[in-house]
């Protein structure tokens, strides 16, 4: 189990303004918990308004309901709070959701639902926030992908296929936007362990083969995640952009 959000303080994140999207549960949650606990000032979306409203009294972040996929929605609610925080620093986009989906059933509506579900807010929130970041000197585009279009997981393609496009996109748009000052990255998360992967599929079979197929020999949780989060926010990160940085302990070397 990964430790608590404030063993190291990354000054420069003070006062930063954060927006996390899908930032009610899972990832997203601990990324907010996490840039809390370093006084940033955080805003998060997300389509759960009771988990949304539950996290924003715990942690003092700004909740708005969103439904990412609808990219008006979107661009309203990044909006306002821009207006709020007059700008955005660090957006982190992290809203996705790994349905499980045989390749003989997918019809076209789902497969667009997937890529709306995880990739295409990724891009219209980075547009949406690029103008503001450009006028502020610069900010920090974080980005979320998955191991498991590496991995060539089974019964997924199009998270799969989201996932590695978002690969493509972090580098182009880290080179449209680094003369601006603006630096765009990739977390890659692994086997992370959340209340979602228990509910929907963790066996104790499953569980025993991510720790035999990882280097190290423990489960993530989403707290690995947050803290690369933490340092891609952060000045101590000014000279990374256009990189994908894995977490999770070694399982893509198999």
């Amino acid at each position: 189990m990964s430790t608590p959000y404030d063993t190291v303080r990354y000054t420069s994140l003070d006062g930063r303004a954060v927006l996390v999207t899908g930032g009610a549960s899972g990832i997203g949650e601990a990324i907010v918990r996490a840039f809390a606990a370093q006084n940033a000032r955080v805003a998060f979306l997300d389509i759960d308004r009771e988990a949304g409203e539950k996290l924003a009294g715990e942690t003092g972040a700004r909740f708005e309901p969103c439904d990412v996929t609808d990219i008006a929605a979107l661009r309203k609610a990044i909006a306002s709070i821009e207006e709020a925080f007059g700008g955005i620093d660090v957006l982190v986009n992290n809203a996705g959701k790994d349905d499980r989906h045989a390749m003989e059933t997918v019809e076209p509506d789902y497969w667009r639902r997937m890529l709306s579900l995880n990739l295409d807010h990724q891009f219209f929130a980075t547009q949406a926030v690029a103008k503001g970041m450009k006028a502020r000197g610069g900010g920090s585009v974080v980005m979320l992908g998955s191991i498991s279009w590496m991995r060539g997981r089974p019964g997924l393609v199009g998270y799969t296929t989201a996932k590695a496009a978002i690969n493509g996109m972090t580098k182009t748009l880290a080179r449209e936007l680094g003369a601006d000052g603006i630096r765009v990255n990739c977390i890659v998360p692994g086997a992370i362990l959340t209340e979602r992967q228990k509910a929907l599929w963790l066996t104790p079979e499953l569980d025993a083969e991510f720790i035999r197929l990882q280097a190290l020999k423990f489960r993530l949780d989403a707290g690995h995640v947050a803290r690369l989060a933490l340092f891609l926010g952060s000045d101590e990160s000014a000279g990374c952009t256009a990189a994908n940085f894995v977490v999770d302990a070694g399982l893509t070397q198999n």
